[in-house]
């Protein structure tokens, strides 16, 4: 995740970087239940409460405005939430340290 705020595909004001990097921080910790990893991408399984289904789908859209290979797809109900990321191999580096520091965050 740290490579994600730095990388330069990010067009993300580097002011804004920790505000966004506290952001995923708090959701890995709070609701990730499961994270799965296969050559396509992860997958983030996450419980919460009522409306985690719109807290997750904002914070993807923002990401996805300022690092474009990312890409989200978001599933299930209000408090349950499976996402799917996924972006292209040659930045998997960058989703791997993603899916890292959701399993750190959850443990």
């Amino acid at each position: 995740m740290e490579d994600l705020m730095t990388t330069d595909a990010c067009s993300m004001p580097t002011a804004e970087r920790p505000l966004r990097l506290a952001e995923f921080d708090a959701l890995f910790a709070a609701t990730v239940r499961k994270v799965s990893r296969d050559e396509h991408g992860v997958r983030l399984d996450l419980e919460g409460d009522p409306g985690l289904r719109e807290r997750v789908q904002d914070l993807a859209e923002r990401e996805t405005a300022c690092c474009s290979f990312f890409t989200f797809a978001i599933e299930g109900s209000d408090d349950k939430v499976v996402v799917d990321i996924a972006e292209p191999q040659e930045r998997r580096e960058i989703l791997d340290a993603l899916a890292d520091r959701a399993e750190r965050l959850s443990a």
